[in-house]
């Protein structure tokens, strides 16, 4: 198990308090490809630029928080908004 996966248990989203799961190897692959092609948002309106390693999905499913290098990002502006990401 890798250290993230050990904080998992003990991280929720920083706004609402929701529980976060990893992001599966799909989504994180349609993230990727929604910041390559210029249209992934993050939550205070701002492209996203740098691709993910892969992500922690809130429990509604309307915001991912990144994960660089095994470092949770969690910090509500920074939030890839779900709704930005094609089908």
């Amino acid at each position: 198990m890798s250290q993230l996966e050990e904080l998992i248990p003990i991280l929720c989203c920083p706004e609402t308090k929701e529980s976060v799961t990893l992001l599966t190897a799909e989504e994180t692959r349609r993230i990727n490809d929604a910041i390559q092609n210029g249209v992934a948002r993050q939550r205070n309106g701002e492209t996203v630029t740098e691709p993910i390693d892969t992500g922690l999905i809130r429990a509604d499913k309307k915001f991912v928080y990144p994960v660089r290098r095994e470092i949770p990002i969690m910090l509500i502006d920074e939030a890839i908004d779900m709704e930005s990401i094609p089908h």
